[in-house]
């Protein structure tokens, strides 16, 4: 074997190696826990970066002060209150996804967040329910609306389905996020912005406008979604 050919190979195979890692690991931050708050739907993270000091707000999940985790984007708030703790943060940094490992994603991903789905396609959370519901002649189904969204683009539609997630209060609303059992295209799950209440498990109806490719900044996309929307009686 010619051991002079050789090590060239190997420090090129060496180097993209680090190269790879030191890319994907720079678009992560690195972070400390320093406090906890734990509440129904999320876990606040008092966390220490470097030199600065910060809240993040993740999905619920079980954190230990100490322990070390990595996060890439998010969506801030200033002066955002959290009825819950009673208390306001001056800043809080929202997060779809904290990770144990900063290049290998799939070691472990806490999900979800704020029913705010990224611009990188990614598959829904959520498993497809079996459901077979009753709908009055007004009423649509996710399938319809999901696979004529032009026709529906700013219309006020009404569709009856089961609550699978429920945030509140973040951007001062509600997210909810429906099935009704029907799908287009591998697609069954619908996002809803309102100032109403509901429960994981509820069997509701709400009347909101659609809206397409809906922006709501920081890398966050819908390409469907209902805002707005009432609870119908």
């Amino acid at each position: 074997m010619n051991f002079k050919k050789l090590i060239p190979l190997v420090l090129a195979i060496t180097f993209s190696i680090v190269n790879y890692a030191q890319k994907h690991q720079s678009i992560f931050h690195e972070v400390k826990v320093q406090e906890i708050l734990q509440v129904k739907s999320y876990t606040y993270l008092f966390v220490e970066e470097g030199t600065s000091k910060k809240w993040l707000a993740v999905p619920s999940f079980e954190a230990k002060v100490g322990e070390t985790y990595f996060y890439k984007g998010g969506m801030p708030m200033s002066n955002f209150k959290s009825k819950e703790l009673n208390k306001t943060f001056e800043s809080v940094l929202f997060l779809s996804d904290i990770y144990k490992n900063p290049i290998d994603k799939e070691d472990t991903t806490f999900k979800h967040f704020t029913n705010i789905e990224s611009k990188k396609a990614t598959p829904s959370i959520n498993k497809k329910l079996t459901l077979s519901l009753e709908r009055t002649n007004d009423e649509i189904s996710i399938a319809d609306l999901l696979k004529n969204k032009k026709t529906y683009e700013g219309k006020t539609v009404k569709i009856k389905g089961k609550v699978t997630k429920f945030n509140s209060q973040v951007m001062s609303k509600n997210w909810i996020h429906l099935q009704d059992g029907s799908e287009y295209n591998g697609d069954f799950d619908l996002t809803i912005t309102t100032n109403a209440e509901a429960k994981v498990g509820d069997i509701i109806t709400i009347e909101g406008t659609v809206y397409l490719n809906k922006d709501f900044g920081y890398g966050y996309l819908y390409a469907v979604i209902i805002e707005n929307a009432v609870l119908v009686k």
